[in-house]
């Protein structure tokens, strides 16, 4: 590739864009990897795989560029998991961890785009017009995945249906928990200790004038029946889904049972609809079949879009809501024990704002909202929700009530 004569400062510039460029594809190559590996679908975690290597074949042009230029071969520092390990894509899911590399695909394509007119060498111009091409059917990809449908990627090699095969049945006595699933959970909970026991703090204060006996009686009455609420409720509805999906494979396998060859039609069609060729997913089903067991086990994760090891556990949903729950409503009451008055009513109001915005700002853990939205906006809810119970308790107070 011809090699442009370029200005020192030229240089550098160009340089350091490569060299960004290369350690963004390199990070998205162990994303992308990692995820593959921890993925439960066959196909899905095929087509993860693919979009690995493309990631792994741009971060070369890159450092060849880079060499080209006279620059060191880049070397890579980051974590062996890509962004896959980040609490985020683990807090969130293999979902969510989707849609944040689709979001990160558009920001490349963006990036890229502005590179186009700004970076003023022929040679990196000539392989960002390849890489974005790519990059657009990534972000296009993440979409179909996201939907559901496995549609191979341009170039792609065609679905290895025994690979697909061997990748299903080895890991078909693994668990498939959300290390992570808690996480969500527990910042919902302390959500909503904060959320309530906030509203309970200001009504009693604006009618006692932030007398602490009083406060300190309602906001612990509150966080106890809160936290028993939350806990209980997240125990009866984990237990409820168990049963739910213990009476759906009961059914599922009485239907093998009663008509075995629609099943394995029907599961056929569901690995058709991923992207496999019909002879590729009836071979595949076909070996399934030979284990009855296995065949309820892939026709019901189908069907159910889940599996009894990804459920929620009773015990640990029910913990982690109590739990959680009682940490967020004690925040309001903590200054009533120090303080008193109109001065325990400031300072309660300022900490209980305070873990309103980090409270927000955590929930992007599990959105793709940015951490300081999320945290303003939490911020003004509770900040109203105070307000309006305050001036409810004033009220009530000169009410006599």
């Amino acid at each position: 590739m011809a090699i442009a004569v370029l200005s020192s400062a030229r240089l550098k510039k160009v340089l350091a864009a490569l060299e960004g460029n290369w350690k963004a594809e390199m990070e998205g190559y162990h994303t992308y990897l990692t995820l593959a590996d921890r993925d439960s679908d066959p196909v899905r975690a095929q087509v993860l795989r693919h979009l690995a290597q493309a990631e792994l074949e741009h971060a070369a042009l890159w450092a060849g560029r880079i060499e080209e230029l006279g620059g060191p071969t880049p070397v890579y520092h980051g974590n062996p998991g890509g962004e896959a390990n980040s609490l985020a894509n683990r807090a969130g899911g293999p979902k969510m961890a989707l849609r944040r590399l689709e979001i990160e695909e558009s920001r490349h394509i963006a990036n890229y785009g502005t590179q186009l007119k700004d970076l003023g060498d022929e040679g990196s111009v000539a392989i960002l017009e390849h890489v974005i091409e790519d990059e657009k059917e990534h972000f296009r990809e993440l979409g179909s995945l996201l939907r559901g449908h496995y549609t191979a990627p341009i170039g792609a090699p065609k679905v290895d249906a025994q690979a697909v095969l061997d990748e299903l049945l080895a890991k078909r006595n693994e668990g498939r928990k959300q290390p992570g699933s808690w996480i969500g959970d527990a910042i919902y909970g302390v959500n909503d200790g904060l959320g309530a026991i906030f509203g309970i703090v200001s009504g009693v204060s604006g009618a006692t004038a932030g007398d602490s006996k009083y406060v300190l009686l309602a906001g612990l009455s509150g966080m106890i029946a809160s936290a028993l609420s939350m806990g209980s409720g997240a125990y009866l509805a984990a237990k409820s889904e168990r049963e739910i999906y213990h009476a759906e494979i009961a059914r599922e396998r009485e239907a093998i049972h009663l008509n075995g060859p629609e099943a394995r039609e029907l599961l056929s069609l569901y690995y058709q609809v991923k992207g496999l060729p019909e002879p590729d997913a009836d071979h595949m089903v076909n070996h399934i079949a030979n284990d009855p067991g296995q065949l309820l086990r892939a026709l019901a994760g189908e069907r159910l879009g889940t599996s009894e090891e990804a459920l929620a556990n009773p015990i640990v949903s029910a913990s982690s809501g109590a739990l959680s729950t009682a940490v967020g409503a004690a925040i309001p009451i903590i200054p009533f024990f120090f303080m008193h008055g109109i001065e325990a009513v400031i300072a309660a109001a300022v900490i209980s704002l305070a873990a309103h915005f980090a409270v927000g700002a955590a929930k992007s853990l599990i959105t793709v909202r940015s951490w300081w939205s999320s945290g303003f906006e939490m911020t003004v809810v509770g900040a109203v929700e105070g307000a309006v119970t305050y001036g409810i308790g004033i009220l009530l107070g000169k009410g006599g009530m």
